[in-house]
């Protein structure tokens, strides 16, 4: 079974083989989790980015599905890019949460990576609510069929931290 740390921090910094990024379906940066990523792993992304568009996601990365490119100037070997879904009071998107998961650690076995950082996906601008956006992201970690040794939640602010703590048990 997978080990699941919490980090409180910055996920640009983590010294992982992947990290994930919560990103628009543009793939070509944005606010956030995507922008930190996109300006401190540099213009090598962004070129992996456009070459994604280029190549396979003319229309765009859909919701719930992951890709990697190189992670540029980052510590890190990869970044995963994944396009969480925006939060609905009318409609129950918590399948496609999940799926940014699943998918992000699936192509992390692709990749041979062995630990991966996550961001709290879909939890800021796209306004998931922190509490079910952290029970989500525990269990389907948790139940994930996968070669990754060890994932990392890495939040940002204090609150996020302890959600997700409280997520863990």
């Amino acid at each position: 079974m997978v080990r699941v740390t919490l980090v409180q921090g910055d996920i640009t910094t983590q010294h992982v083989d992947a990290i994930v990024n919560a990103a628009n379906s543009s793939l070509l940066g944005g606010g956030g989790v995507d922008g930190a990523i996109h300006r401190r792993g540099g213009p090598e992304i962004l070129a992996a980015c456009q070459d994604l568009r280029r190549s396979h996601y003319g229309k765009g990365l859909p919701t719930g599905r992951a890709v990697a490119t190189t992670a540029g100037r980052l510590s890190a070997r990869w970044v995963i890019h994944t396009v969480g879904p925006v939060w609905s009071r009318d409609e129950d998107r918590s399948e496609l949460l999940a799926s940014c998961y699943r998918e992000s650690l699936r192509v992390a076995d692709e990749l041979g990576a062995r630990t991966v950082a996550f961001p709290a996906v879909s939890t800021g601008v796209y306004g998931w609510p922190m509490d079910d956006g952290a029970r989500i992201a525990v269990e389907t970690v948790r139940a994930a069929a996968t070669s990754v040794e060890e994932v990392y939640f890495v939040l940002y602010d204090p609150v996020a931290y302890e959600t997700f703590a409280t997520a863990l048990g």
